[in-house]
Order: structure tokens, then C-alpha cells, then sequence
């Protein structure tokens, strides 16, 4: 009962004690005296009573009927009351913000049917967005007091606002600008201009296949996708191996080197794979010198295209697959060897089967990764398309035709939940679950000969060329100019980060200080938000069954399959009028952080999860713990990969995002990423990669301070000892 209470006094305080619409100044917030006085930071309350708009009482009248509930007896009728006063409020509230906008009636047949409206509203403020969500919860305790969700309270209110979230956040922007698909040139809604723009030969043609140039993008995208994400899981899964099984003498500094490359700017991967292949590379230059070959472009198109994200995502599966061999009991491995199986056969029936979640949640990330990626692409694509560079020249090209970049997102998406129901399809119905609530005190086997050989022998070299490509590419922030002056010098690194001492203290004179604190900024609030609502999407989905999972899974996952320029395109569109104004704010970068990383989040989870015993929840449970205490004092300490997996990745992911935040940025909101860009586009590539040095020191630091604060999962297993098994 305190929890309905507590969610009506916090609907309460919002009509009270907040600004009902958004204000300009970042002070709006807690604007306590200015509440109660001038029509454009008012509270809910004096904006329906004063201001001449009543159909914000609507839900007031739903937090009044939410107090009665709370009053009444646990029960059916508790629920009846509960729902109709919370949904119904906040239906009403949602109804009228987007029917009433900045010019009064947002569409013209509610004007022609109520007649002309004078008074008008602009975006949903503090006030109104707290409101919203109490409501939204108080409607979900009613649904789980009708029996609901098991009657489970914590979990009615997490399934009903995280699927509130992602429909506001992913499915109504997407769906905006996935409309466009379906609208003519005359401007009226034509099935066949959907269809002609989606098949066609610059899509799906074949002519490659019979001697001509290309073939279509659809098919290059599918192509490209299958083989980043083989790529990407058979080296994150040997790198895995060799972390977790292969001795632990360089285990810490093969997880520093698997990470480099997601804790660096796309673009600078791309100029050191430049450097080493490109036309003036060194590979290149010691062909010509050696055996007289002469420098050409065969670098650019889909080999440099897969061979850089190969580059870029193999990290992403890494951290999934690592999580995942920790996971694996030795105890299992024992009773194998213990029937006499040698250490060949138990990693080949026992270790790799149970590895099979991890693989396919890694496989299904590298696919959605590759097909959404942009930057890559326009590096090094040459005149290999894909959708994603299709859609973004489309949108800002001299075409603008914002009908095609509509249908070929509308490609990705479908081509995304084809591989989501693949990977529900391998997985099946078998159950992994290798981490109970019994004692395990095994040792992990340690891997056989022959695997040993084969994963050094590929994993190892991967490595080394990482580490080549890095250095390549970062020596440039410390030397005047590349390719035609080496002298070494820390100029670069002056004009970006000088520091003075002034009148009143520090001065920060280095040109990049003002985007480099917006995106610590940004992205510090981002990346525990984006690990929490990840995981506990993952939790409800590997824990709790109600209608609609499929589609609350794949809602969690479209942000993937959506390419970034295509998603930031949609919070314009979506975000740039009532009833939620973002655009232009810090908010609209952080939500889109958040939405835009969060299927990592998800599955991580769902990987660990299905290793996770339910009888280990049970248990807890049993002992009248809570759901919500349930989650926090024994599943998140059994998840600590995963969390790290979440935090690290959405971090670096929202230091280093590019075409996602293209089109938000502001001059009071610049980013590093845009700024780098900048630089770029003058040709000052010292400054640009001195700035990436700083970043990857700086991402480097974070990853470590976060592994440092999360630490390592204790599942009560002895430390290996070295032993040499035979083949």
C-alpha cells in the first residue's frame, strides 16, 4: 500500500511543484516560486485552473481516483479503479498533448468538428512528464491487482514503463519516419510507391552475377552482414577462450588490446587501415618497392568494408562471449573426463554446446551492428553501397528524397527480425543454465592442445594487428604534418587542451574543452541508465512471461536495426513539436544515447540470464524477500559481466557515436565526435587525432574505474592449476 501512496504523492507533487512545459533555461527544474506565477513556468495545476486549460484535469481526476484505490482493500476492484484512473489519466493527458499543439488543434478535422481552439500548448515539461509516468505506474499496479503479471507489483510497473519507454523512444520516432515510406508524390498515402521504391534494381539487382559492375544493396548489406558477424563471433569467442582458459599470464593485457577498438573514434580506425592499405599505405608502398607492383585502390570497397568492422564489433562479441565462458560449470567438464572422456571430447560436446547462447545473442549483435553501421562504410566503402550510406545520401544528399531513405530503413528492419527469429530458432527450446544455487568448487578446464594452438595462432595475430593499426594511426597527433612533415611535436595537443591560469583562476583555452566536458557530461549520465534498463529488460524477459514478450524483445532490439543518421532524423521529426520538445537540449542526445545502446544491455542480459538458475530467484522469493530486493541482493551480483559489458559499451559507444547525434548537436551541445569531424573537414588531422589520443586514454581509464567499482562475479570456484594435457 505505501508504494500507491508514494506514486500519488509523486502525481500530486508534479501538479504542484514543477513546470507543466518544457522551459529554455536549464533552471526550470526546480523553479519552485515561479510555479504559481506566470503562464510559462506554472504547475499543472494553475496552468488548468488560471491559463484556460482544463483537459489538464484529466489527470488530476486520475490521481484523485488512484487515491481512493489506495484506501481501498487488495483486490479485483482495487485494480478496476486503479486502472481506469491511471491509464485512463493518462491516456486523456497523452490524447490532448497530441491533439492541442503550438497553433491550437494539430489536426485540421478536430477543427472543423469542435470548431477553432484559441489557447495552445507547447512541449510536455518536468511537470507533466512525472505525472505522466505516476500514472502510467498506478495503472500498472491495477493491471497486476487484477492478476496480472502474477499480481507482482515491481514487475507490472517495470514491464508497463519499459515498454512505455520504448514505444515513446524508439517505436513512435521510427514509425514517424518510417511513414514516409508509404507517401507518394502527390502526398497521398500509395501502396505501389512503397513497393517500386523497395523493389528495384538499385536495391536487389544481380547484375555482379553476370559480369556486371554491382550487384543491389539490399544484397550487399545481407552479404556484408553475414560475413562481420561470422568474423566478429569466431574471433570475440577465441579471444574469450584464450582470456578465460588460456593461462592467465597475459589474460589483463588481451583484454586492454581487445578493447581498443571500441573505445576509438570509427573514423580513426579507418585512417590507420588507410595508412596500411590505402593506395600511398605502406602495404602498398612495399609492394611497389619490392616486387614493382603498382599502387591501386584494392582496398576500397567490401573487402575494406568487412575487414574494418571485422575491426570495430569483434570487441562487442568478445565481452558477450567472455561473460559467457565464465558462466560455463567445470563441474560439468569433470563428470565428463570423470566417464573418461579426454579433454578433445569434453570441449567439443560439453564446453562448446553450452556456449551456444553467447554465440547466437554475439552473431545476432555483429549482424544488426554491420547493417546499421555508417562510418565505416563511408570510409573505405569506395562504390560498394550498403542501406545505411544509401539512406544518409538520400537524406542529406542533393536527391532528398526522404520517401526512399523510409523504405530502405523499412529493409533493415525487416532484415533484422528475419535474424532475430533465426537465432530464436537455433536456440529452441534447450536449456544452458550451467550457474545454480548448488556448490561449485570445479576448476575450469583448461583448453586442449589442439584448441590451444588454434586459438593462439589465430587470436594472437589479431591482436598484434590491433596493435599496428593503432599505432599507425595515432603517431599522427605527434608530428607537424602527416606525409609531408614528421617533425615530432606536442602542438597539436595545445591547440585542443591548453590550459591558462587568468584573473579568476583556471582558464580552459584549449579550443576542444567545451565539447570534450558536454560528452563526459552527456555520456556519464547515459551509460548507468542505459545498463539499468538493459538489464532489467533482460531480467523480464528471461524471468516472466506475459503477452506481447515478441514484440517488448524486438522493440528493445529495433534500435539496431536502425541506422544511426535514419534514428537521430527520427527524434527531429518526432521531437521537434509538441507534445515532447527536444530538440536543441542536452536531453534529446541523452535519450538517444540511452535508446540507441541499450540492445547491448539486453543481450548481455539475456545471455547470462539463461546460464542463471530460476531456483536461485525462487529461493529468495520463498523467504518472503521482495522481487525488487530478489533482483538486487542475488541476481545483480551473478551479473556483473554483463553489467560491465552494458556500462563499458554504452559509455564509449556515446563518446565515439557519430551519424546517431549528426543532426542533434548544437553549438551549446557539441560533441567530440562532431568537433573531430570538424577538424577533418579543414584538414587539420593533427588536432583531430590528438584529440582521439585524449579520448582513447580517457575511455581507457573509465573502463578500467568501471571494472574496478563493479568487480569480477564470485562463483566459488578454485583458482586452475597449471596442467599439460595430452591431445
Amino acid at each position: 500500500m505505501r508504494a500507491l501512496w508514494a506514486w500519488v504523492a509523486a502525481g500530486v507533487a508534479a501538479y504542484l511543484l514543477f513546470p507543466w512545459y518544457a522551459l529554455q533555461d536549464a533552471n526550470g527544474l526546480l523553479a519552485f516560486g515561479r510555479t504559481w506565477g506566470a503562464p510559462e513556468t506554472a504547475n499543472g495545476l494553475m496552468q488548468a485552473t488560471r491559463f484556460g486549460k482544463p483537459w489538464l484535469l484529466c489527470g488530476l481526476a486520475g490521481l484523485l481516483a488512484c487515491a481512493v484505490a489506495a484506501g481501498m482493500a487488495p483486490g479485483r476492484r482495487q485494480g478496476t479503479v486503479l486502472v481506469a484512473g491511471g491509464l485512463g489519466g493518462a491516456l486523456a493527458l497523452l490524447a490532448s498533448s497530441f491533439a492541442i499543439g503550438a497553433k491550437g488543434w494539430s489536426f485540421a478535422i478536430l477543427g472543423t468538428v469542435f470548431g477553432e481552439l484559441t489557447q495552445q500548448q507547447f512541449g510536455m515539461g518536468w511537470g507533466g512528464a512525472l505525472a505522466l509516468a505516476a500514472l502510467t505506474v498506478l495503472g500498472a499496479f491495477g493491471l497486476a491487482r487484477r492478476g496480472l503479471f502474477r499480481g507482482d507489483l515491481f514487475v507490472a510497473a517495470a514491464v508497463v514503463l519499459c515498454g512505455g519507454l520504448l514505444a515513446l523512444f524508439i517505436v513512435y520516432p521510427v514509425a514517424r519516419a518510417l511513414a514516409g515510406a508509404f507517401i507518394g508524390d502527390d502526398g497521398a498515402g500509395v501502396i505501389a510507391s512503397f513497393a517500386a521504391r523497395i523493389f528495384n534494381e538499385r536495391n536487389f539487382g544481380v547484375g555482379c552475377l553476370a559480369g556486371g559492375v554491382r550487384c543491389g544493396v539490399a544484397w550487399n548489406t545481407i552479404i556484408l552482414g553475414i560475413a562481420t558477424a561470422a568474423s566478429t563471433t569466431l574471433l570475440g569467442t577465441l579471444m574469450a577462450l584464450m582470456a578465460e582458459r588460456g593461462g592467465r599470464r597475459g589474460a589483463r593485457a588481451l583484454n586492454i588490446l581487445a578493447m581498443l577498438p571500441i573505445i576509438t573514434p570509427p573514423f580513426v580506425v579507418g585512417l590507420g587501415l588507410i595508412l596500411l592499405f590505402g593506395r600511398a599505405g605502406i602495404v602498398n608502398q612495399a609492394l611497389e618497392s619490392v616486387f614493382g607492383v603498382t599502387p591501386t585502390r584494392w582496398f576500397y570497397g567490401g573487402f575494406g568494408v568487412w575487414l574494418a568492422q571485422t575491426f570495430a564489433f569483434t570487441p562487442i562479441a568478445f565481452m558477450i562471449m567472455r561473460g559467457v565462458v565464465q558462466g560455463i560449470a567445470p563441474s560439468l567438464e569433470e563428470a565428463a573426463q570423470t566417464l573418461r572422456a579426454n579433454a578433445q571430447r569434453t570441449f567439443t560436446t560439453i564446453t562448446l554446446p553450452l556456449l551456444r547462447p553467447g554465440l547466437a545473442n554475439a552473431f545476432l549483435v555483429g549482424f544488426i551492428e554491420s547493417m546499421a553501421d555508417f562510418g565505416n562504410p563511408v570510409v573505405v566503402g569506395g562504390q560498394f553501397s550498403v542501406l545505411s550510406t544509401e539512406i544518409f545520401f538520400a537524406i542529406v544528399g542533393a536527391q532528398y528524397d526522404q520517401g526512399r531513405a523510409a523504405s530502405l530503413a523499412w529493409l533493415l528492419t525487416l532484415f533484422a527480425l528475419a535474424v532475430f527469429a533465426l537465432q530464436r530458432w537455433v536456440l529452441g527450446r534447450r536449456g544452458y543454465t550451467t550457474v545454480s544455487g548448488k556448490g561449485d568448487g570445479g576448476v575450469p578446464m583448461p583448453l586442449p592442445v589442439n584448441v590451444r594452438r588454434m586459438v593462439n595462432a589465430i587470436a594472437l595475430p589479431w591482436v598484434a594487428f590491433t596493435l599496428v593499426v593503432y599505432l599507425f594511426a595515432l603517431v599522427g597527433g605527434f608530428v607537424q604534418t602527416w606525409g609531408r612533415d614528421y617533425t615530432p611535436t606536442l602542438a597539436h595537443f595545445a591547440t585542443a587542451f591548453s590550459v591558462e591560469w587568468g584573473a579568476f583562476g583556471i582558464v580552459w583555452s584549449g579550443t576542444a574543452w567545451s565539447s570534450f566536458f558536454t560528452t563526459i557530461k552527456l555520456a556519464a549520465i547515459s551509460a548507468p541508465l542505459t545498463a539499468a534498463m538493459g538489464l532489467l529488460i533482460a531480467w523480464l524477459l528471461a524471468r516472466t512471461q506475459f503477452r506481447g514478450q515478441n514484440l517488448f524483445e524486438f522493440s528493445a532490439l529495433l534500435a539496431f536495426a536502425i541506422p544511426g543518421t535514419v534514428l537521430g532524423v527520427s527524434y527531429i521529426l518526432a521531437f521537434n513539436v509538441p507534445p515532447f520538445e527536444l530538440t536543441g537540449t542536452g536531453l534529446i542526445i541523452v535519450l538517444c544515447f540511452l535508446f540507441r545502446n541499450l540492445p547491448v544491455g539486453v543481450r548481455a542480459g539475456s545471455a547470462a540470464f539463461q546460464q542463471l538458475d530460476k531456483s536461485l530467484d525462487e529461493a529468495s522469493l520463498m523467504l518472503r524477500a521482495s522481487t525488487a530486493r530478489t533482483l538486487r541482493h542475488v541476481t545483480l551480483p551473478l551479473l556483473k559481466p554483463a553489467l560491465v559489458a552494458a556500462l563499458v559499451y554504452s559509455f564509449v559507444r556515446s563518446i565515439t557515436t557519430v551519424s546517431a547525434v549528426i543532426f542533434l548537436v548544437t553549438a551549446e551541445n557539441e560533441l567530440a565526435t562532431t568537433y573531430i569531424l570538424g577538424r577533418v573537414g579543414n584538414g587539420d588531422y593533427g588536432v583531430a587525432l590528438a584529440y582521439c589520443t585524449v579520448l582513447i586514454l580517457l575511455m581507457s581509464a573509465a573502463t578500467a574505474l568501471i571494472q574496478l567499482l563493479v568487480g569480477e562475479r564470485r562463483l566459488g570456484r578454485r583458482a586452475a592449476v597449471p596442467v599439460h594435457l595430452g591431445a
